[in-house]
């Protein structure tokens, strides 16, 4: 193996793990002329990659995606191959008690070990936990024989790109590298300089996992704070979402967005590996994790409001997916939203555009037709201009309960201060976090 990569090195990489991080980063690291060998344990996701195929959709993979199975530069397999270094991108979620599942990350560490060589270099790009790469995975190293920093180069580098912008993200964004040696985040840095072109940052493997940690718990606690807000300003009978505006009108302020709840396996889930390791001084996070779970109750509790009174009320839910334009589903809150409606026996008619196995409409069209409530759980573009007076003429009972804010008054042309079109007797009610204590009370 080189001592020292840089930008046009040829390495032999083994990618373990090759979902929404894994596949890109091993398909960003062939585009490079490195020789790169994704595992799976998914036999049918190994079938459709060696046949050509992509089981992920994100903007701009499948161009470089059919440029490195041309070349030759990428395959996948079920088990891991002699490498010169190991990316570990498998997942990371919770057990049933949000306790830290580091099972998968151990699984592929265990896997890799009878190919290990001295001077490989081992990357976990799995969020985990703090401390885990210290305290769980180098005394498996160790376990073989190898000295960390010397036989071994070990180190976590966290993802941090954002579904549906992940290749401009891999190569723009900032990465941090933390060795569990200097001499291991050296070695490990120099496998992202081939694509990154964002500071790579050099730290130790525990302040690299925080970071990772910190980095998502700090948008799950302000989204909290917004949808805290929200509730709050329903109550007291004030627009949630004209407070935030007039409140990040100040320059040190930067509320986020309200909505139906916080989905991905980031946001969702990573405040949870520090609660769990930290309990006690976590409580911030802890509350922030019980608001944002809870949104989907709230949601569905100001749909009884909504609809009480309405006969057999038939919803189309629009979107499935936590955030918009992508198929990642993902602890999405919209799934719970989902359930909770249909435990109360209403009627769904559920259409999202990326998420297959979900629609049982096949069109926006067909969704609201005779429905006495649209719900928009996802930011799909595809909903953001709805034709208003399609809805009048389609609906029983035009409402539109917009839970991610993504319909303004003017591009639906209501014009009224009650945010209502009247045709043919009939009026389109637009609500949002702003205006629903106006339907409440």
């Amino acid at each position: 193996m080189k001592k020292n990569l840089i930008k046009g090195d040829f390495m032999k990489i083994c990618v373990l793990g090759l979902g929404y991080i894994g596949l890109p980063t091993a398909i960003m690291l062939a585009i490079h002329e490195n020789e790169v060998c994704g595992v799976d344990i998914n036999l049918d996701i190994i079938q459709m990659i060696n046949n050509g195929e992509l089981h992920i959709k994100e903007s701009g993979l499948s161009d470089l995606f059919e440029d490195v199975v041309n070349k030759g530069n990428f395959k996948a397999f079920s088990k891991p191959k002699e490498a010169d270094a190991f990316i570990i991108a498998v997942p990371t979620p919770i057990k049933e008690d949000k306790s830290f599942d580091g099972s998968y990350v151990i699984d592929a560490v265990n896997s890799l070990l009878p190919y290990l060589r001295k001077g490989n270099i081992i990357i976990i790009e799995s969020t985990i936990a703090p401390r885990t790469t210290e305290d769980l995975i180098k005394p498996l190293i160790e376990e073989c024989g190898f000295n960390i920093g010397k036989d071994i180069y070990l180190a976590h580098c966290p993802e941090r790109v954002l579904p549906g912008n992940i290749i401009n993200e891999l190569i723009n964004n900032d990465r941090v590298v933390g060795g569990i040696t200097k001499e291991c985040a050296v070695k490990s840095a120099d496998i992202y300089k081939a694509f990154v072109k964002g500071e790579i940052l050099l730290t130790d493997s525990k302040t690299a996992e925080m970071a990772k940690l910190i980095e998502n718990t700090f948008r799950d606690v302000n989204i909290a704070f917004s949808n805290e807000i929200t509730r709050v300003c329903t109550e007291l009978k004030i627009d949630a979402l004209d407070v935030i505006q007039m409140a990040n009108r100040h320059p040190r302020v930067n509320l986020l967005n309200p909505g139906p709840g916080v989905g991905g396996h980031c946001l969702a889930v990573d405040p949870y590996f520090i609660i769990d390791k930290e309990p006690k001084n976590s409580r911030i996070i802890s509350i922030a994790r019980e608001i944002n779970d809870g949104m989907p109750y709230f949601v569905v509790e100001n749909i009884d409001k909504l609809l009480k009174g309405t006969a057999n009320p038939l919803i189309a839910v629009l979107g499935v997916s936590y955030k918009g334009n992508v198929d990642d589903v993902r602890e999405s809150p919209a799934i719970k939203v989902i359930e909770l409606l249909k435990n109360k026996n209403y009627k769904l008619n559920i259409y999202d555009p990326y998420v297959k196995g979900w629609s049982n409409v096949s069109s926006i069209k067909e969704a609201i037709l005779d429905c006495d409530m649209v719900l928009i759980l996802s930011d799909h573009k595809q909903f953001k201009k709805i034709d208003a007076e399609e809805i009048v003429s389609l609906m029983r009972s035009p409402m539109i309960f917009d839970t991610k804010g993504i319909i303004m008054k003017q591009e639906i042309a209501i014009s009224n201060e009650n945010n209502t079109i009247v045709n043919d007797q009939k009026e389109i009610k637009l609500i949002n976090w702003g205006n629903l204590h106006k339907y409440l009370y």
